[in-house]
């Protein structure tokens, strides 16, 4: 069983609005996605953009309903020389999820991603060159140091559709960044690129010193395997179905658990599984998570 005083749980409002697709959930409000969150017994949060900007008017309406900002998306552009404006706007996310009182920071390096685009999500996949690595793992390297200032934690959220997808691309970022770079791991992400339960596996246990955040994702093989025969964008993978709440698809957790727990990790877990909520409501698919987790790990 996990350790309830140092793993905590949270889950991320893309399952009530999406970020991407701003039109699944566009009827779902701020107060009714945090509200729900806290009913279904989740105490963290990342950021959504439905949400205040304005971190006291944040903070109140979390307060009131226990809930905290555990972590927030941040595009980063260093493989196509967007040094100067990355790290501007980083400096300006850092210091509002210091003020919330975030601790970590997951970052997704989008130099020609497609993720957003039109685009078949694996044949399209962009690959970067060996300068546009060192450039990313220098602009990383520099993160850290900025994270660090203000006793915060940078870390990389492997993605589908970006260049640092598969484990091969993991493993070079890890290997080309200091040890004060992290890794945010997403189980879904994982599977979903190598749609393998043994990918998901080794990735934690390689990797599990420099984890310091948690996705919590399933996927629905019969969708992946339609997603690939007909080419799918990412995004028309998401609104098939392609992901689900942790217990309801092919991913299986227990070793994630058993690593976790065996490595002492102390942060959040979260759960972030982005569907469309007209389909899978958000609600009932929260609770269903919270079930889950609670009768794997014990929180």
């Amino acid at each position: 069983m996990l350790d309830r005083d140092k793993v905590r749980l949270g889950i991320a409002p893309i399952a009530w609005t999406n970020d991407d697709l701003p039109e699944l959930g566009a009827g779902n409000t701020f107060e009714q996605c945090v509200s729900e969150m806290a009913l279904a017994g989740f105490t963290g949060s990342e950021v959504g953009n439905k949400y205040p900007k304005d971190t006291t008017v944040l903070k109140e309406a979390l307060d009131m309903r226990g809930v905290q900002i555990c972590n927030a998306w941040f595009s980063c552009f260093f493989a196509i020389d967007k040094e100067e404006e990355t790290i501007a706007e980083f400096i300006k996310h850092r210091d509002f999820l210091y003020e919330m009182g975030a601790k970590v920071i997951g970052c997704s390096e989008q130099s020609h991603s497609i993720q957003g685009l039109d685009k078949p999500i694996f044949d399209a996949k962009p690959v970067f060159t060996e300068e546009e690595w060192e450039k990313l793992a220098a602009g990383m390297n520099k993160l850290a140091v900025l994270a660090a200032e203000k006793g915060m934690k940078v870390s990389l959220h492997h993605h589908m559709g970006t260049g640092v997808q598969t484990p091969a691309e993991v493993d070079k970022f890890m290997e080309m960044t200091n040890d004060d770079v992290y890794l945010l791991f997403d189980t879904g992400h994982m599977y979903f690129s190598e749609g393998s339960q043994e990918a998901v596996d080794a990735i934690i246990e390689k990797y599990a010193d420099r984890i310091v955040h948690v996705h919590l994702k399933d996927v629905r093989e019969d969708v992946l395997a339609k997603l690939k025969e007909e080419k799918w964008s990412f995004l028309e993978g998401v609104k098939a179905g392609v992901f689900t709440v942790p217990g309801d698809g092919a991913v299986k957790f227990d070793r994630t658990f058993e690593v976790l727990k065996d490595t002492n990790y102390e942060g959040w877990m979260v759960v972030e599984a982005e569907q469309d909520p007209a389909v899978a409501n958000p609600f009932e698919y929260a609770k269903k998570a919270r079930g889950f987790i609670r009768e794997k790990t014990g929180l």
